[in-house]
């Protein structure tokens, strides 16, 4: 089975590499193809079995599989292009949210799917979100979910909750990681130590926590409790922290909301 990417950007690229360091996909199988083709031909350097595809028609007619890794404005010139190359054993897969598989199959005539990925498909863990179209066969599916579960644990979901889903698999690395400085930070213009030290510190709580919920010891709420004793520190933090939140969450849930309505507005396939 051949798999093509179109897009070696930072999402095109992370999954040229997962995919193979994690054996998920021989390079030899993989087919990349990028507008600034530079871009691919520096990965090919890491692996010198990927092929690099001299135009999107080439990709398109070459790939079983084929996952559209462009920004979402570019989409319906990439898909205008490969549309009469595209054939009904053939898989297309997107990887963004405001595009739909509903919409996908609207476009084209092949089987389609779209699977949302995340930065942290890089160390092989996180999650990957899953919708599939009408058209795709039994085995096309068993194939992309035995192959992401390589680097991820594919998790279906529907379009309604898609950007929520996107928010927090996605999109989430960066969220969590931007919390962490500003905790990082603070901790330093409280108490005075050194930032090095409080990196250290809450990256390893942070990688410690992950192995906790990875192997299912604790759930949060178990583990706000087992962390909380009567009259502690804990309890005085978490009253803080209570006291302080007011509507972060919300208002950045409804931040990404309005941004996604405002890209499947401006989504012309």
């Amino acid at each position: 089975m051949k798999w093509g990417i179109i897009g070696t950007g930072n999402m095109g690229s992370m999954l040229v590499t997962s995919l193979v360091k994690s054996g998920a996909v021989c390079a030899s199988d993989l087919i990349i193809y990028n507008r600034t083709a530079q871009k691919a031909l520096d990965l090919q350097k890491d692996e010198a079995k990927l092929t690099v595809a001299e135009s999107l028609e080439e990709v398109a007619k070459k790939s079983d599989i084929l996952f559209l890794c462009v920004k979402p404005h570019h989409y319906s010139q990439v898909l205008n292009e490969i549309k009469n190359d595209l054939t009904l054993n053939q898989c297309l897969v997107s990887i963004t949210s405001p595009v739909s598989v509903e919409d996908l199959e609207n476009k084209v005539s092949c089987q389609v799917a779209r699977i949302v990925p995340s930065i942290t498909n890089h160390a092989h863990a996180g999650v990957s979100l899953f919708t599939f179209g009408t058209r795709v066969t039994d085995s096309v599916k068993q194939s992309l979910l035995n192959t992401f579960e390589y680097i991820s644990k594919p998790s279906a979901i529907e379009e309604d909750h898609i950007r929520a889903a996107s928010d927090m698999v996605s999109c989430g690395p960066a969220f969590i990681s931007f919390l962490l400085k500003n905790w990082i930070e603070a901790a330093g213009e409280v108490t005075g130590i050194s930032e090095k030290k409080a990196t250290e510190l809450t990256e390893n709580m942070m990688i410690g926590l992950g192995s906790l919920l990875s192997k299912e010891i604790f759930t949060l709420d178990e583990l706000m409790e087992k962390v909380t004793v009567k009259g502690g520190v804990t309890g005085e933090g978490l009253k803080a922290l209570e006291a302080h939140i007011g509507s972060l969450f919300q208002e950045m849930f409804k931040a990404t909301q309005t941004k996604h309505k405002e890209d499947k507005f401006e989504i012309d396939l």
